[in-house]
């Protein structure tokens, strides 16, 4: 079995940042009147910018590939060209089409020599699929590198139109429509972006990390599905898809809008994830303390403090001073949201040899979790 190093990480931010007084004006207000949830969403989730694949007129200016190509063209140089690439994995929660795969319309922007590609399906945990896909590959000899990246276009899944004609279909039965908390809170929560890594198994670059190990946890034989998009959820918790719905229903009940059962997720998101961050370094006896750098994908920094608790409650403490985050200047990007943070970490100056860092990815989807230790070289 091969080592295998991130000898390259790239990002890319579309357009400018995006203060939280611009949002409504770029996403569009529903049915003439602001959002009451937004300034509460806001301020549990301290998030201060995010990016917007819109220009300022609210025109899409990058769809989801496009911002993955665009981050994957800034592996390329002297030492890697685009005829080096032996394998393509792109993990997203948010495909510009069901069909052709995300992985393939990336491949399709970069225009480089055929290429074996992988697209990983799911929500903030695709990211990481994408990657252990590529460390798999070239951990066994399969190829030399691979390309892993996350990217997410949401804004435009956000835009007040989305939304119209389940309005106007609910003013036909109550006076004072007013869209489903469920719906309207991911609208303050989500952004757009992209980040990429470059698999090699040699230390190439200047620091290149080392992957030590991955792991990966699903509760879905527990709990129902807490996030979704393309259906609706039924009382009795079945997730019914959008195929089995009439086209009018399609949009009188936004079924391709992103959802969230915030209770649900409030109940099950913490407690599941220091229990599957428990199982996986009980299965590699990692000690807590021998952690430098932790970086958890969070969706809000309302889970923060709730989160390092229930870590002392459970014997895992990693100190405060180890966590790295940068939630409050990129916002939650989705499966983008860990290479992000790698990037910045890795960019700081701040890392010695010899250092861990784990990655740690929640999906409030239906509750998967997934980790990765990487050592500095």
């Amino acid at each position: 079995m091969k080592e295998v190093y991130i000898t390259k990480i790239s990002k890319f931010l579309p357009n400018r940042p995006i203060s939280n007084d611009e949002m409504e004006d770029k996403l569009g207000i529903i049915n003439g009147k602001a959002s009451k949830g937004r300034r509460i969403v806001l301020r549990n989730n301290q998030i201060k910018t995010r990016y917007y694949a819109l220009d300022d007129n609210g025109n899409v200016t990058h769809n989801n590939a496009q911002l993955a190509k665009e981050a994957i063209v800034q592996l390329f140089d002297e030492n890697f060209k685009f005829s080096d690439i032996e394998l393509l994995s792109c993990g997203t929660s948010s495909p510009d089409q069901i069909l052709p795969s995300h992985a393939a319309m990336v491949h399709g922007f970069l225009k480089c020599d055929n290429v074996e590609i992988n697209s990983p399906s799911g929500a903030c945990c695709s990211g990481m699929n994408a990657l252990k896909f590529g460390y798999l590959s070239v951990k066994s000899g399969q190829s030399k590198n691979a390309i892993a990246s996350g990217s997410e276009r949401i804004s435009s899944w956000m835009k007040g139109h989305i939304f119209e004609n389940e309005i106007k279909h609910l003013q036909a039965l109550e006076d004072n429509p007013i869209l489903a908390f469920n719906k309207d809170f991911l609208r303050w929560m989500l952004s757009d972006g992209a980040g990429a890594f470059l698999l090699e198994n040699q230390p190439n670059g200047d620091t290149p990390l080392r992957i030590e190990w991955m792991e990966g946890y699903s509760y879905a034989h527990e709990l129902e599905a807490c996030m979704y998009a393309g259906g609706d959820k039924l009382e009795n918790g079945f997730l019914k898809p959008w195929s089995e719905y009439s086209t009018s229903d399609w949009s009188e009940k936004s079924l391709f809008a992103i959802k969230q059962d915030v209770k649900l997720l409030s109940a099950n998101i913490l407690k599941k994830g220091v229990d599957s961050l428990k199982r996986a370094i009980n299965k590699h006896d990692l000690k807590p303390s021998e952690i430098d750098y932790y970086l958890p994908h969070i969706s809000s920094h309302y889970f923060k403090d709730k989160l390092y608790q229930e870590m002392v409650d459970n014997d895992v403490e990693i100190p405060w001073e180890n966590w790295f985050m940068n939630l409050s200047k990129v916002g939650n990007v989705g499966s983008a949201s860990i290479f992000l943070m790698l990037e910045e970490l890795a960019q700081s100056g701040k890392l010695k040899k010899g250092e861990k860092i784990l990655l740690s990815v929640p999906e409030s989807s239906r509750f998967s979790y997934a980790y990765a230790l990487l050592t500095v070289c």
